[in-house]
């Protein structure tokens, strides 16, 4: 399947086969290529926690609205962000670069971040934001469905899944086999209303 080809293709669904198990091979395929998104810097601040066991996943759908995605798909990813992934030995992101670049660009991430918590928490959402796509897009291209959620209560998932105090929730991504398709595209905006040409009139 064409890139192209997965970015129409691809629909939040709601509904799916709680009876489907992906492979361990498939979801560590899919993890594999959402560890492929980029971050600033390279500090690869997201964290993927897959939420495996049954018990604890009925306990995050009961306080994610009861909506059923959460238990009936294959999996459930909680995309997590380190906050302080920026400080946490920084050279080990450029260590297969030239020498010359590591001297650069490892001081510079810690100018970058340091005493600037907005910027932490805006680069967190951008790097979860752009691997949540890349995992819904990889699971369309093997087969999957998927839908993106925020309709959870954060602290509550946060306390169950035992988040470190320096990280922070962005999203969940539910992926697996639908039981029906998504309701009709509901109403797309035209390109003039949201293309703006060089700046705004």
């Amino acid at each position: 399947m064409k890139v192209s080809q997965a970015i129409e293709s691809r629909r939040a669904i709601k509904a799916y086969d709680p009876r489907y198990h992906m492979s361990a091979t498939e979801v560590e395929q899919l993890l594999a290529l959402a560890m492929r998104s980029p971050t600033a810097f390279n500090i690869q601040n997201w964290r993927f926690v897959v939420v495996e066991d049954p018990a604890l996943r009925q306990q995050i759908r009961a306080v994610s609205w009861d909506q059923a995605q959460v238990t009936d798909a294959s999996i459930l990813v909680v995309l997590t962000a380190d906050l302080k992934a920026w400080e946490k030995d920084p050279q080990r992101y450029w260590k297969d670069a030239p020498q010359t670049v590591q001297d650069y660009l490892v001081p510079a991430i810690g100018q970058y971040y340091s005493g600037r918590d907005s910027v932490q928490r805006d680069e967190a959402m951008r790097s979860c934001g752009m691997a949540a796509m890349t995992l819904m897009l990889a699971a369309k291209e093997m087969g999957f469905d998927s839908c993106p959620m925020d309709g959870f209560d954060f602290d509550k998932v946060g306390k169950l899944i035992n988040l470190p105090s320096d990280h922070t929730i962005a999203m969940f991504v539910v992926i697996g086999k639908k039981l029906q398709e998504a309701n009709p595209r509901s109403g797309q905006l035209p390109m003039n209303e949201v293309v703006v040409r060089n700046k705004f009139s």
